[in-house]
């Protein structure tokens, strides 16, 4: 038995498997996939528009869960960290895009036909881990309004606004949060940015597609911040009317990241 464990010991190990080469990009790279993204979209927004529904949809009941269980100090984290899942939502977007690139059948049912793709397990996978992200990142924001104001369960929302913007502990939760949420931002963005189009496209292990989203954040790194700025501030103006912006932003981002990674990704 000893022989056998030192001869598995000393066989080599498999090697992961080569990135492909990452490209450097420009501020121009960003507006052109935007542009491109707009395009996808205008070919068929309808299309499009049914699938990005599922987001505002699903924020808007986030929404009305935090009322109607009285958790309303979780609608902030909730709706903002909500976004941390917008990658994995939109990966029947990126599907009619690399169609649409290839000239292929750009009907939206086959935004559904990844449920039957070989790297349906892989996407998921990745999907799984986004959310888990996600729910660290509701306990940690439930953790800090516990322990910097911890008002009873029945607070009114103006008690509760009133306590948040005008002591000092409000204060400091809202630094220390919205510091805690960026992080969780920076990490799940660094891991996501090309993740799923790579998978899509590629059919690459999991493994291999945050690899490689992250060494292209490290070789882009200004350029990913201002795409990443770029994107909130797009969620965000898609947010204000009652979340119903998103059914126009959800779609034209989901479009741009996937020109985005033929930007960043060679080949």
């Amino acid at each position: 038995m000893a022989n056998l464990d030192s001869h598995f010991d000393d066989a080599p190990r498999a090697a992961a498997p080569a990135l492909p080469r990452i490209l450097t990009i420009s501020t121009a790279d960003l507006l052109d996939a935007l542009r491109l993204g707009w395009e996808d979209f205008k070919a068929q927004p309808s299309h499009l528009a049914f699938v990005a529904l599922i987001y505002p949809i699903c924020g808007v009941l986030l929404a009305h869960l935090t009322v109607s269980f009285n958790i309303f100090p979780l609608l902030f984290p909730l709706l903002g960290g909500f976004a941390l899942l917008g990658p994995f939502a939109a990966i029947g977007l990126y599907e009619i895009s690399r169609r649409r690139e290839r000239q292929l059948d750009t009907s939206w049912q086959h935004a559904f036909a990844l449920l039957r793709s070989p790297a349906i397990s892989q996407i998921l996978l990745l999907g799984a881990m986004l959310t888990g992200l996600f729910m660290a990142w509701l306990i940690s924001a439930w953790l800090i309004y516990r322990g910097l104001l911890g008002l009873p369960a029945d607070v009114s929302t103006a008690d509760f606004l009133r306590a948040v913007f005008t002591t000092f502990n409000g204060w400091i939760m809202i630094i220390v949060g919205n510091s805690v949420g960026l992080l969780f931002a920076i990490l799940a963005f660094s891991i996501s940015v090309t993740s799923f189009p790579h998978i899509i496209d590629r059919r690459v292990d999991v493994a291999t597609a945050i690899r490689t989203s992250v060494a292209a954040v490290e070789k882009n790194p200004r350029v990913m911040m201002i795409w990443g700025l770029m994107v909130t501030g797009l969620l965000v103006l898609g947010c204000l009317p009652m979340l119903v912006g998103l059914v126009v932003v959800m779609p034209v981002l989901g479009h741009a990241t996937w020109h985005l990674y033929r930007k960043v990704i060679d080949g």
